[in-house]
């Protein structure tokens, strides 16, 4: 399909960490599928990440798939490792906007000279609102793709009557450890239960001036000024927090899981290969899967930001070591503070004929891997929503942000979850490990996990699906002119 062909123009923007370029990419490859024109932005330090990892040729993409950055604000690095999130956060509110501007000034240039179409809305993450007020000097439609979940987004827009109420900022450092967290929050909507801790964590702060609370406080208010909201999950895993949500914002499509409507959608081969891992993929992992016994392996991976010290690494290692399960472990070069990620030489030769280590992986087809049987995860919601999407069970290790929620609705509400102490132990991951893969509780779970997967598949892939459904809508909304 070349670009004379398009009627539909859409900038997409994701926020600058890889948990969020992603989906996003899965929901630009599913418009362009659609009938759009893509320009999809990044900025200039994640695009060069992107060349690092794929090579020269891999956003060469197609001729309207085109890819297009902005600055970030922050100061010039070569380091090949996730921002720090509060910087990132607060750069890119504070500068974005006239690059943003200006590279829209400069696509629309272009199409007065060109087969290419003006630019005729824009998709953004949930958190780059700042887009908003370019789409308002335009006259576009704007949808915000929050990344979360919708338990999580709920979480956050609480955040305001959370800090009315008096439960954060924390009066001191002792309410981290006092047992002040374990407090039961009963007055958000469907969240009956919860505890403090199992909100997005940036509560967990004794600073009022602590720059993710203003960031979450801005970032939810604004949404309100969106055409609608959409998130990558499915009405039957969250009807609930989708009801709360919609009776306190513009409309909130769920369209998710985007990678079955992708898999489902997209033929095109040139599009599937637009990849956008920042870190480069050892696809033998898949080969080494092929060898093991169905669902035996556990799958050990904490995600793009997570870190942790040397030492709860080193537990990590031999509580794998000590389950004697086989596992597929991803450790990323930065997983571990300021230095470099080592298990010890003996976890490695104990484990040879039984354990893999890879610094990254395509995810989604090894929790599709029929030899995969449990998932060690950090609880982000890709990870969440690809294994509910697989199938497969988890023990959830939540790091930070909304991950704590869903690692609470994983455990507690969709039964296909159980969590470990935040100060890991090898005993408890030995034996968590051994119950997801082998005990009674991991076969509940599994049960409970693949019940979920027919559903989320039911919901991508009948034209009666509820996600299918709401896709349809909102790209309906991208290609009607703002009123």
């Amino acid at each position: 399909m070349d670009s004379s062909s398009h009627r539909h123009h859409a900038v997409c923007i994701p926020f600058p960490a890889q948990g969020h370029i992603n989906p996003m990419l899965k929901l630009a490859k599913i418009l362009h599928q659609k009938g759009f024109y893509i320009t999809f932005v990044n900025t200039e330090f994640n695009h060069k990440r992107l060349l690092k990892s794929r090579g020269p040729d891999a956003l060469n993409g197609l001729p309207s798939f085109r890819f297009e950055t902005i600055p970030d604000g922050l100061p010039p690095t070569d380091v090949d490792a996730t921002q720090d999130i509060p910087s990132l956060c607060d750069s890119t509110s504070k500068t974005c906007l006239p690059h943003f501007k200006q590279l829209l000034r400069k696509l629309n240039d272009f199409a007065s000279t060109s087969k290419v179409p003006h630019v005729s809305c824009i998709v953004s993450d949930g958190v780059m609102s700042f887009t908003l007020d370019a789409a308002e000097e335009l006259g576009i439609p704007e949808v915000l793709f929050w990344t979360t979940s919708a338990c999580g987004f709920l979480g956050y827009v609480h955040y305001r009557q959370l800090m009315e109420k008096g439960y954060t900022p924390l009066k001191d450092e002792s309410y981290l450890t006092n047992g002040y967290l374990n407090t039961v929050i009963d007055w958000i909507p469907t969240m009956e239960g919860i505890r403090l801790r199992d909100l997005p964590s940036f509560l967990r702060t004794t600073d009022p001036n602590f720059v993710m609370l203003d960031f979450i406080l801005s970032e939810t208010e604004r949404a309100r000024k969106a055409s609608a909201i959409i998130l990558n999950t499915f009405d039957d895993l969250e009807h609930e927090s989708l009801d709360a949500l919609n009776s306190m914002l513009p409309p909130v499509y769920s369209v998710g899981p985007l990678h079955l409507v992708l898999n489902h959608n997209v033929d095109n081969s040139e599009l599937k290969q637009i990849g956008s891992n920042l870190w480069k993929e050892e696809p033998e992992c898949l080969q080494w899967l092929d060898s093991k016994e169905p669902n035996s392996v556990v799958y050990v991976n904490f995600g793009s930001i997570t870190v942790m010290t040397a030492d709860q690494l080193n537990e990590f290692a031999w509580g794998l070591a000590n389950s004697k399960q086989p596992f597929l472990w991803v450790i990323r070069p930065d997983l571990v503070g300021d230095e470099s990620a080592v298990v010890p030489a003996e976890f490695v030769a104990e484990t040879k004929d039984r354990g893999m280590l890879a610094t990254w992986c395509p995810q989604e087809q090894v929790l599709n891997h029929p030899s995969v049987g449990g998932f060690l995860t950090h609880s982000g919601w890709n990870s969440t929503i690809e294994s509910i999407s697989g199938g497969v069970p988890m023990t959830c290790w939540p790091f930070f942000a909304e991950q704590q929620t869903n690692c609470w609705y994983s455990c507690t509400k969709w039964g296909i979850g159980e969590e470990i102490d935040n100060n890991v132990k090898r005993d408890e991951v030995e034996s968590l490990v051994r119950e997801l893969i082998k005990g009674e509780k991991g076969k509940d779970m599994k049960k409970k996990a693949v019940e979920w997967e027919r559903k989320a598949k039911a919901a991508t892939v009948n034209s009666d699906g509820s996600s299918y459904r709401n896709l349809d809508k909102i790209i309906q909304l991208l290609c009607t002119p703002r009123a």
